[in-house]
């Protein structure tokens, strides 16, 4: 019963990331499951895949009726993504547990770092940038999706604001529909990698509705600013945690 009822508090706070960050949820749900659950890295890849795309797709809705979401983007950047996904799900299988994980760490350490001292556009009504920025940008994020096996979202929030030009209002409720789309890709090529626990995932996935459904809620009266930095920060101690805790691995 405690296996479960800590289950379910993860999934909480998976879902509420997700649905407040409009990303997070994947670098949060890889470790959980490996740390807490007790996967192997593979098959909590797998597994995150299924949770973070599910809950993504529910907090895509939640934002919708609150704020605006630019589908031209999220159909296009997510579109190319799920191409990029599906291509690149297989290359996991080659790397060690380890090293898996200290790239993953590296990866949300330089994103991280570089979303605290970048800008990003404050007008809602800012345009984004061109097709061909924005085709490549959900190309290169759609291969880390499928390798790293994350739904994206600490990655397309950052491209969404800083590559793409949209503001971070907009890049929320958008990225939530491209970690959806993502994560469908993904997990199209991780399937056959390994075994999964449906009734993990199961609880993951329900219990994460409600935080994405109070995660959309809250991000209504949160600064811009302030929801940026909060995820920028966020991004860069989790990176350190999983570095420090598995760099002496490969050594």
């Amino acid at each position: 019963m405690e296996i479960i009822l800590i289950d379910i508090a993860l999934g909480l706070v998976i879902g509420l990331a997700l649905g407040f960050l409009g990303g997070g949820g994947s670098i949060l749900t890889v470790p959980a499951l490996v740390y807490v659950v007790g996967l192997n890295p593979q098959a909590a890849v797998t597994a995150s895949l299924i949770i973070v795309g599910t809950n993504a797709a529910l907090g895509a809705y939640f934002h919708r009726r609150r704020n605006p979401l630019n589908w031209r983007v999220a159909l296009l950047f997510g579109g190319v993504g799920m191409v990029a996904a599906f291509l690149s799900a297989g290359l996991s299988a080659h790397v060690s547990p380890a090293m898996l994980l200290v790239l993953f760490s590296l990866l949300m350490l330089a994103v991280g770092g570089w979303m605290i001292v970048s800008r990003s556009p404050q007008r809602l009504d800012a345009p984004p940038r061109g097709w061909a920025v924005i085709a490549a940008s959900g190309a290169g994020v759609g291969a880390l999706t499928g390798f790293l096996g994350v739904g994206g979202g600490f990655l397309i929030m950052p491209a969404l604001v800083m590559l793409v030009g949209l503001p971070i209002q907009q890049a929320v409720g958008t990225s939530l529909v491209v970690i959806a789309m993502n994560s469908l890709a993904g997990l199209l090529g991780h399937l056959s990698l390994a075994a999964l626990d449906y009734g993990v995932i199961a609880l993951f996935v329900v219990s994460g509705f409600a935080g994405a459904f109070a995660g959309a809620r809250l991000a209504c009266y949160i600064r811009p600013a302030q929801l940026r930095t909060g995820f920028a920060v966020f991004v860069v101690a989790l990176g350190l945690f999983l570095f420090i805790d598995n760099v002496g691995n490969l050594l």
